[in-house]
């Protein structure tokens, strides 16, 4: 029974496309034995059952503590970044399982507070430790050694490599793979972490990693348009002309006009491409959304309360690790259950670092706010 369950799921992957990446290819950090579960599908069990995805519910994704319900949080990015990447690798004949393992995890190294709180912990990490803090590369550490107590959750290197080089601020208009081993995943992991430029210049080793890339531009830039809307901070009218002649005014039209731009280039291809004036359109929406929306997202007053916030958190915890407070949320939560190698072998700057970058929004408010009262 069991050999003729597992014949069925590789049935699933012979109609892949011969680029795509197969399940028999995977690789993980630790060998082990695959259960039932083809290994990408087992990599998305893992992610979607551990501490850290239950907390993207509460993280920032452009907007924070603004009375609205409907204005998009970090689970509903990644859960749209999953769709997206499925759609475009459905129609590529691409390895699915592996689309929504990447996707699911991409982000899961955010700090609260979106991509300010990142700059706050990159300016403390450069100083402090002398190497930069990005989310991506603490997503890989997450799964790689923090989650199941600092054990880490052994996922393949095919998932951890695609959220490694998610990166959707980089925008490209091919996305070609490169061909890693585990040894070279694990040195672009190594090379990125000592340099911010060298993190910016890998690239995906699988067609789905590709896909993912360019499917978390997709998923945000159109939605953040949408939210910035529901708050008034633009009007629909106000998008440029040439924006919108090319990839439409709502969301529903700028995601269907990339995704099918990206199909109808990429199909029976070994990279995934954008047609010259849709990337050429896409940087200028993200040009627009920058200069509209990013750069005026929070009051200056809230920018500077967020980074004392910060700032004082990591001193406030870097002391109770010194002195051995026990009672500090540091030792009480986040060491509790950490197993002896982590807390022995971690450089007490990092592991500040790393319960920082694993807060909440609210957890990291109240929490300062317990230390200023």
């Amino acid at each position: 029974m069991k050999e003729e369950i597992i014949k069925n799921c590789k049935k699933r992957e012979e109609c892949l496309f011969e680029h795509a990446t197969k399940s028999i290819d995977a690789i993980r950090i630790i060998e082990e034995g695959e259960d039932l579960r083809p290994a990408f599908f087992h990599d998305t069990d893992r992610i979607m059952h551990s501490m850290s995805f239950t907390r993207y519910i509460d993280k920032t994704q452009v907007f924070s503590y603004l009375e609205n319900d409907h204005i998009s949080k970090r689970i509903i990015h990644v859960n749209l970044v999953s769709k997206i990447a499925r759609t475009i690798g459905r129609f590529l004949s691409l390895n699915e399982d592996l689309l929504e393992s990447i996707a699911l995890g991409h982000d899961i190294g955010h700090a609260p507070l979106g991509h300010f709180g990142e700059s706050c912990l990159n300016e403390i990490s450069m100083h402090e430790l002398g190497i930069p803090f990005m989310h991506n590369l603490q997503s890989v550490r997450t799964y790689l050694v923090l989650e199941n107590n600092g054990k880490g959750s052994n996922l393949t290197i095919q998932t951890l490599d695609g959220i490694m080089c998610h990166n959707g601020e980089m925008l490209n208009n091919i996305y070609e793979p490169v061909i890693k081993t585990k040894e070279t995943f694990l040195k672009d992991y190594e090379e990125s972490l000592k340099s911010k430029k060298y993190a910016q210049t890998i690239k995906p080793m699988t067609l789905e990693g590709c896909v993912v890339r360019i499917s978390d531009i997709i998923a945000y830039i159109g939605r953040d348009i949408e939210d910035a809307i529901k708050i008034n901070r633009i009007k629909r009218e106000d998008i440029p002309k040439s924006i919108y002649d090319t990839l439409g005014t709502t969301n529903k039209e700028i995601v269907n006009t990339i995704i099918t731009d990206i199909v109808t280039n990429s199909i029976n291809k070994p990279y995934i491409k954008l047609s010259d004036k849709v990337f050429t359109t896409i940087n200028d929406l993200k040009e627009y959304n920058y200069k509209t929306i990013y750069n005026n997202s929070e009051t200056k007053e809230n920018l500077e309360y967020y980074k004392e916030g910060f700032n004082k958190l990591y001193l406030k915890y870097l002391e109770d690790l010194n002195t051995s407070n026990y009672e500090s949320a540091i030792n009480a939560l986040f060491l509790k259950d950490m197993n002896k190698d982590y807390i022995v072998n971690t450089d007490k700057k990092q592991i500040v670092i790393d319960f920082i970058a694993g807060m909440t929004d609210d957890y990291f408010l109240n929490e300062y706010k317990n230390i200023k009262s």
